[in-house]
């Protein structure tokens, strides 16, 4: 998606040769008319495979999930990462690791929202280990529900993520492919 190619090259910042900063557009301040277009690509590119819920974990792939949700017409619910006193013990849950805060989450999804024999979109605002996907993969699966696939604004092509997804089974598509930071610059995997 070449706007949001665009965008990182204009207001990303590559940390450390490590991580990519976007949160003057992406994951702290959002950008609406960005959203739009990134929710129109992820349904474009999912429209035909049936999806009937969409699935992320909070907090950054909320609005990512929100926009194709809006376009595809489908309800969207979110993996929490605490488990708040308002939700019953009647939830599914997975452990992921997050590679910018380097913590583990227990993620959870009460049951009444993630009911059987669906089929599901997963989207996330970053793949690199492919942590949280496989995570959100399992609470879909242990649904009884169908992963029609994986939607990923930012792909690091360079880490393990998309290969561990494929091996799993799972079609992914992702926005934007990062081939590799260098001189704590992107450099992109189409380039």
């Amino acid at each position: 998606m070449e706007l949001l190619k665009q965008r990182i090259r204009e207001e990303g910042i590559v940390l450390n040769n490590r991580v990519l900063k976007v949160d003057s557009f992406l994951n702290h301040q959002i950008d609406p008319q960005l959203f739009k277009a990134i929710g129109k690509e992820i349904a474009d590119c999912y429209r035909d495979a049936g999806v009937q819920r969409i699935v992320t974990i909070e907090a950054s792939g909320i609005a990512l999930a929100l926009m194709a949700a809006l376009e595809l017409d489908v309800p969207l619910v979110f993996a929490r990462k605490k488990k708040s006193i308002l939700m019953v013990d009647d939830v599914y849950h997975s452990v992921v690791y997050s590679y910018t805060k380097e913590e583990n989450y227990d993620i959870t999804i009460s049951k009444k929202f993630l009911p059987a024999g669906e089929k599901v979109l997963i989207i996330d605002d970053f793949l690199a280990s492919g942590e949280a996907a496989m995570g959100l993969a399992k609470l879909v699966k242990d649904a009884g529900d169908e992963v029609v696939g994986m939607a990923i604004a930012i792909e690091k092509s360079f880490q393990p993520g998309r290969e561990r997804l494929e091996n799993a089974g799972f079609r992914v598509e992702s926005l934007v492919r990062i081939k590799e930071f260098k001189d704590n610059e992107c450099i992109f995997l189409e380039d």
